[in-house]
């Protein structure tokens, strides 16, 4: 477990593997935290510097009062790296990390050299629709909300399994504050125009049952940077790093050695 004291916000951060290795940094969706991650660990090469961090709000990170703005995450994480020396990293986002990374791959090209932009999008929802929730969530807590983003999160399948319960008590466990401010974060962007001027490798993984970014969103967002590349996990809803973490992990590795950033293990 680690801390790091970065002026303006206190960031909870963890690294696996070497760290000496070449840099996977792992960006989490809204509601989780960065344990999202641990069910692919198993399935990626020792030799890699793996780092996974929450973001603010989320997890052991500080959660200050809201409402958020995207610049102020992509700012959280832009420093969070240089405070750790990275560089040249292969940047996964998913869903609102998703978003992060297409923000910080247009502000500090040097911190990324590719993208996996994982059941996300350019936008997101209307604002309409996140003011909504928003305004639920003050009302009657996360758990307001908690059934209908257990449909959107996972498929069928997996939500009449026992593992159903440890999710939905990660999200729920999630600070309000925290839950809200990154609402707002979501709610006032559009990352249409900066990722359309992207110009780097980026592999776009949806999920089949995705109910929160369907695959035609993820396609489309991918299909802004010239050269992407995309895959489908059937049979998957928005977290198919949860629901099937070997395939996941071997759709990564795979555009990792595309890329030429494998390790030889």
């Amino acid at each position: 477990m680690r801390y790091a004291d970065l002026e303006h916000i206190k960031l909870h951060y963890r690294e696996d593997g070497d760290p000496n290795g070449p840099a996977l940094v792992f960006s989490n969706s809204l509601g989780t935290d960065l344990r999202l991650w641990d069910p692919i660990l198993p399935y990626l090469p020792k030799d890699f510097r793996i780092i996974r961090y929450d973001k603010r709000g989320h997890g052991l990170s500080e959660c200050p009062s809201g409402p958020y703005s995207m610049g102020a995450l992509i700012r959280d994480t832009e420093t969070l790296l240089d405070h750790l020396n990275v560089s040249n990293c292969i940047f996964i986002g998913l869903s609102i990390g998703g978003m992060i990374a297409q923000g910080l791959a247009a502000k500090r090209l040097d911190l990324v050299h590719a993208l996996v932009l994982s059941n996300t999008g350019a936008k997101i929802g209307t604002s309409q629709l996140w003011h909504d929730r928003i305004k639920a969530v003050e009302q009657g807590g996360i758990e307001a909300l908690e059934s209908a983003i257990m449909e959107r999160w996972f498929s069928a399948g997996f939500r009449a399994t026992a593992q159903l319960d440890l999710w939905r008590n990660m999200l729920i466990r999630q600070p309000r504050e925290g839950y809200i401010g990154c609402s707002a974060a979501i709610a006032g962007s559009d990352f249409l125009a900066p990722t359309s001027g992207l110009r780097l490798p980026c592999l776009g993984i949806a999920g089949s049952k995705d109910g929160s970014t369907p695959p035609d969103l993820v396609r489309e967002t991918i299909n802004l940077i010239p050269g992407a590349q995309f895959q489908l996990i059937k049979k998957a809803g928005h977290l198919p790093c949860v629901e099937q973490p070997e395939l996941y992990a071997k759709i990564l590795l795979k555009f990792l050695q595309d890329v030429g950033y494998a390790t030889d293990n």
